[in-house]
């Protein structure tokens, strides 16, 4: 594949590096009504743009934020406050990119570990489902971002922000609504790396999924549930609370409006959606998990509930329990779409026996990024979208010919899935 071509450029005013944003930077700030007026905008170091979006380069930017985050002293150029504030906002949802040739070099190590490997295991998060039309949640257009901007618009405005009622933000799923980004859950198909991962597993290569998402597009890609822990469950299944049985649906299974009645009295004392007769609220997280339908089996007629984890809900012990022991015969991880933000998710791979053969590729910084810098660096770091080094990746495991088929069988596999959720 031939090196990404980007038009973006700098919007840092001085920048005097006039070569191509290869390794960059993307953030996204509040750009409120003031700070938008040609008067104050002529004042700012940073050319932003009307949505408050900028992209630098990487040592423009390390330059741009120490300046925000420095006293200003006289003779010192320096930002004024309000662009001091954008820039600080904007960092806590910065995204990198890495070069294509890092990205290159970090795709051959990968592959020849996985190679190597007798254990492989992989780890996901929202940023894998980014491409299918899934907003991430700590990115600069993710979902917590935006919501934690609005808060930040409303503190520099000085204008009291609404009480929302809202799902956990520590865990990467999202279970209120059967929208992602304005797409029905069922309309969502798997990316070239949800199809990657399947094909590395039905190759022999992958030997174990552990997701965070509960999107259920590992399942439909193919991904069998013996193979796979969703830690924190699938908007597609729901269980019996009397027999326990299993029901994978064609369909988004959860009741959104019991569960906003509940968030509602929660937050307002009084909410507009009529109670309905089967709804039980979760003693753990206050929503309701019943789904309105009977199990499968007459003899049983359990209520059905779904798997969604949400704020405050334990984790489903055998799901953690099977997770726990892939991890312990694990000799290669490659973690994708995640910050590794989410406990107790993320100790999975935080307690690994050797992270001499952890890879990650997410555009955010880990806590675990220390450990691929200094002298004493191990394992393989990406920064940038999964597709992008996943799809070279693939390109180091496969002969190209054999690549190029699967890759056009794609189709084919589209057609499948919309039978699977016909």
């Amino acid at each position: 594949m031939e090196a990404l071509k980007t038009s973006l450029k700098c919007c840092l005013k001085d920048c005097s590096d006039s070569s191509a944003l290869d390794q960059h930077v993307a953030v996204k700030t509040v750009l409120s009504i003031e700070n938008g007026k040609s008067s104050l905008k002529s004042k700012f170091m940073v050319r932003w743009k009307t949505n408050g979006e900028a992209e630098f380069h990487k040592a423009c930017w390390d330059q741009i934020y120490l300046l925000a985050r420095a006293r200003t002293k006289q003779g010192i150029i320096s930002l004024t406050k309000e662009e001091k504030a954008m820039i600080k906002i904007a960092a806590e949802s910065a995204e990198m990119f890495d070069s294509f040739q890092h990205i290159k070099h970090a795709a051959g190590t990968a592959a020849s570990w996985i190679r190597d490997s007798n254990q492989l295991v992989v780890f996901t998060g929202a940023g894998i489902s980014t491409s299918a039309g899934i907003g991430d949640y700590r990115g600069k257009a993710g979902k917590w971002t935006e919501e934690d901007q609005i808060h930040a618009m409303a503190a520099e405005s000085k204008e009291p922000v609404s009480k929302k009622a809202k799902l956990d933000a520590d865990a990467e799923n999202d279970s209120t609504c059967d929208l992602e980004e304005g797409v029905p859950y069922e309309k969502l198909r798997p990316t070239y790396t949800h199809e990657a991962l399947k094909k590395l597993h039905k190759d022999g290569y992958l030997k174990y999924v552990i997701s965070q998402n509960g999107d259920g597009l590992h399942r439909l890609s193919g991904i069998s549930a013996k193979d796979i822990s969703e830690l924190h469950g699938n908007v597609f299944i729901e269980t019996c609370e009397k027999c326990k049985k299993i029901f994978e649906r064609p369909y988004y299974v959860l009741d959104d409006e019991s569960s906003q009645y509940y968030e509602e009295i929660e937050d307002f004392g009084k909410s507009h959606v009529k109670k309905k007769k089967y709804a039980k609220k979760c003693t753990l997280c206050g929503l309701s998990h019943r789904t309105g339908r009977r199990c499968d089996d007459k003899k049983c007629d359990g209520y059905l509930q779904d798997t969604i984890i949400n704020f405050r809900d334990h984790l489903d012990e055998s799901t953690l329990v099977k997770a726990e022991e892939m991890c312990r015969q694990c000799d290669v991880m490659l973690c994708l779409g995640t910050t590794l933000q989410v406990t107790p998710a993320c100790d999975l791979v935080k307690n690994l026996t050797s992270r001499d053969r952890l890879i990650i590729c997410n555009r955010q910084e880990t806590p675990l990024d220390r450990q691929f810098q200094g002298p004493r660096a191990n394992g393989c770091r990406v920064f940038g979208n999964c597709d992008v080094f996943i799809r070279e990746m693939m390109g180091n495991l496969y002969q190209a010919a054999d690549l190029a088929q699967w890759e056009s069988e794609r189709e084919t596999r589209l057609a499948e899935y919309d039978i699977s959720r016909a």
